[in-house]
């Protein structure tokens, strides 16, 4: 197995990772990675930052290759490095090819990211500390728990997916006083968007930080549709908060955020607007939804157990 690092990708390679991690995901029935690991990988910087643009040349963004003694892809890593300065944290996901595995290809992109977060590869009994390195497993992959015992990776972070059908008639969404519904209106609502999701999700390590140009971007994704992006406002169009919905290709519907403004939190918007997200979809033909949630957010695992969510599988992150 070779293993070489890379800060951009070039469209060929970037449409071989492309392939693996789809193939991958039908194989085990979970995406290997995050959307945001998809975005970036479609990703390129403009020509003020580079002459010739390359796919997944991106800041915050490195790569690993693992390839056999053929050259096929066997296996890929992506580093978020966005926390590194700041936090001096370093954040993985990575996929092995079906055909690969028990070959060694995870090991060796193990023992890479261990290297460039400057970790031995044993770990120190006397070594607690999980903020350098973090790994996600989607699905809780047994692949990936045989890699976290061998190396010493303890779970940091867990996320649960929850889903339930949507075959049942759903309640009506009450709503608070002088607090009505719309549709989001692109080119307009953005800052108001940002500016209370960043309120709604200040403690969040990924949602809290999206940007403008991060919601612009996802705007051009072929499954974005503003009639799925309820916005509450209140009487003076003033955003008080949001439930963004998404369908996937399969037809599974997904909460895909709701932010409440912390001033507006304790009137039952939050559940108002969940269920209105839910009769959306519904309306739209999705017979099951799903959504993430961090399990150690009793308040929201609380709130979706009341709507009839139940727990489907965990995400978890191993740390080091």
């Amino acid at each position: 197995m070779q293993l070489t690092w890379r800060n951009g990708l070039d469209e060929a390679e970037a449409a071989e990772v492309m392939a693996l991690l789809q193939e991958t995901e039908q194989a085990d029935g979970v995406a290997p990675v995050g959307e945001h690991v998809i975005l970036r990988l479609k990703a390129h910087l403009d020509v003020v930052h580079q002459i010739e643009p390359v796919q997944a040349d991106v800041p915050g963004s490195e790569h690993f290759i693992v390839r056999d003694s053929g050259g096929e892809l066997a296996g890929y890593a992506h580093v978020d490095t966005a926390e590194e300065k700041t936090a001096g944290q370093l954040v993985a996901e990575l996929a092995v090819h079906p055909r690969h595995r028990r070959r060694g290809a995870g090991a060796r992109l193990v023992e890479a990211l261990l290297d460039r977060a400057d970790l031995p590869v044993e770990p120190s009994p006397d070594d607690t500390d999980t903020a350098r390195l973090r790994i996600w497993s989607h699905g809780e992959h047994p692949g990936a728990l045989r890699l976290a015992e061998r190396y010493g990776l303890v779970r940091a972070r867990e996320l649960w997916r929850m889903g339930r059908s949507l075959d049942a008639e759903l309640a009506e969404a009450e709503l608070p006083p002088d607090v009505t519904i719309r549709a989001f209106r692109t080119g307009v609502d953005e800052p108001a968007v940002v500016r209370v999701n960043h309120r709604a999700f200040s403690w969040h390590p990924e949602q809290g930080a999206m940007t403008e140009d991060d919601l612009r971007v996802k705007e051009r994704e072929d499954w974005f549709d503003p009639a799925g992006f309820l916005l509450a406002v209140d009487s003076r169009d003033t955003l008080l908060g949001f439930h963004w919905t998404k369908i996937h290709p399969d037809g599974t519907g997904e909460v895909y955020v709701v932010g409440v403004d912390p001033d507006t939190q304790g009137n039952g918007l939050g559940r108002s607007l969940t269920v209105a997200g839910l009769r959306h979809l519904q309306a739209k033909g999705c017979g099951q939804v799903m959504l993430y949630v961090e399990a150690d957010n009793t308040a929201a695992v609380k709130v979706y157990q009341r709507l009839e969510f139940e727990r489907w599988d965990t995400d978890v992150q191993f740390g080091r």
